[in-house]
C-alpha cells in the first residue's frame, strides 16, 4: 500500500513533515470548526515525470497534486525577504504542493510554470488581465487573457535513457551531436544570481540564451569539459545555434503562454507571449 496519503486525508496531513511525526493525529481547524476544507486539485505534469530519476518522487508521475492558495501564501508572494533573494516562486510552490517529498528547485521550468498557473487559477480563477505591447503597431494596451485555454506542450521527444533530463541534437553545419537538459527551477535561479553577480562587479553578463545554453549543454560529442563547452557555445556558427535553440523550444516541456490580442490601437490580431510578472498572482480587481 502506498505511503501517499488519500486524497480523503491529505488535508488532514497537510504541512505535517515526512517520517513518524507525518502519522500523529491534528485537527482540521477549517474543516472541523468552520466546515470548510481547502481543495485540492490534480495538475497534469508536461514532463509526465519521464525525465526524473528512478528515486525523485516525481519519476513516472502524470500528475502532481496542490492546494488551493489561501491567504499565508499571499504572505510568501509579498515577502521582501523572499523577493530579494528571487526564490519567492519556489517557495510558494513548495508551500502548496501536497508532497513534501517534492523539492521544486529539482522540477523542470516548465513542470514549474504548469503548477504555478494551476495554483493561480484555483487561486484567483482563470481571467488574467495585463499590459502587453502590439507586435504590429508596438502600442500597449491591457488585454484580457484565459489561463485555462493555454495549451499544455507535453514532452514528444525519449530521453537518451529513462529517467533522464539529458537528449540530444545534431547539428548542421559542425556535424556535432549535443546532449543537452531542459533548465531546472535551480539552474534557472543560479543563472539568475550569477548574471547580478556580474553585474554588481562591473563585468558584462552573458546574453540570457547564452548563458541558458551553457547550462543546458552537458556534452557536445565526447567532450563534457565546462570550460570547452562555454567556448563551443560562444562559437557556434550561427546556424547550428539557431538550429539548437529552436529543437529545444519545440520539445520542451510546459506551458504554451502564448495567446492573441485584437490591438485597440491599429485593430490588428497578433500572437503574443503572455507576461508573468508580478501582477501573475495579484488580479486587476476593478
Amino acid at each position: 500500500m502506498s505511503d501517499q496519503p488519500t486524497r480523503e486525508t491529505r488535508n488532514e496531513v497537510f504541512g505535517a513533515g515526512a517520517g513518524p511525526q507525518a502519522a500523529i493525529p491534528r485537527r482540521n481547524v477549517m474543516k472541523d470548526d468552520f466546515g470548510f476544507e481547502i481543495p485540492v486539485e490534480s495538475v497534469p505534469l508536461p514532463s509526465a515525470g519521464r525525465t526524473y530519476p528512478s528515486d525523485s518522487p516525481l519519476y513516472g508521475q502524470e500528475t502532481i497534486d496542490i492546494r488551493a492558495m489561501t491567504a499565508k501564501d499571499e504572505d510568501i508572494l509579498t515577502s521582501r525577504t523572499l523577493i530579494k533573494k528571487g526564490t519567492v516562486i519556489t517557495e510558494l510552490l513548495r508551500s502548496c504542493i501536497v508532497d513534501k517529498r517534492i523539492d521544486p528547485d529539482d522540477m523542470l521550468s516548465g513542470d514549474r510554470n504548469a503548477v504555478m498557473t494551476a495554483i493561480r487559477v484555483t487561486g484567483y480563477g482563470g481571467e488574467y488581465s495585463v499590459e502587453v505591447d502590439c507586435p504590429a503597431c508596438g502600442e500597449r494596451s491591457k488585454q484580457g487573457f484565459m489561463l485555462t485555454d493555454l495549451a499544455i506542450k507535453r514532452l514528444d521527444i525519449n530521453p537518451v535513457a529513462e529517467g533522464s533530463n539529458l537528449f540530444e541534437c545534431k547539428l548542421p553545419i559542425t556535424k556535432k551531436t549535443v546532449r543537452y537538459k531542459f533548465l531546472t527551477g535551480k539552474d534557472e535561479t543560479e543563472i539568475t544570481v550569477a548574471s547580478e553577480r556580474r553585474k554588481k562587479q562591473g563585468m558584462q553578463a552573458d546574453n540570457l540564451v547564452t548563458a541558458k545554453l551553457m547550462y543546458a549543454i552537458k556534452q557536445v560529442d565526447n567532450i563534457d569539459d565546462k570550460n570547452k563547452i562555454q567556448h563551443f557555445v560562444r562559437n557556434m556558427p550561427a546556424r547550428d545555434s539557431l538550429t539548437l535553440r529552436r529543437h529545444m523550444d519545440d520539445n520542451e516541456p510546459g506551458i504554451d503562454m502564448k495567446s492573441w490580442m485584437d490591438c485597440p490601437h491599429c485593430l490588428e490580431s497578433s500572437e503574443v507571449r503572455l507576461p508573468m510578472g508580478a501582477n501573475f498572482f495579484w488580479p486587476d480587481t476593478e
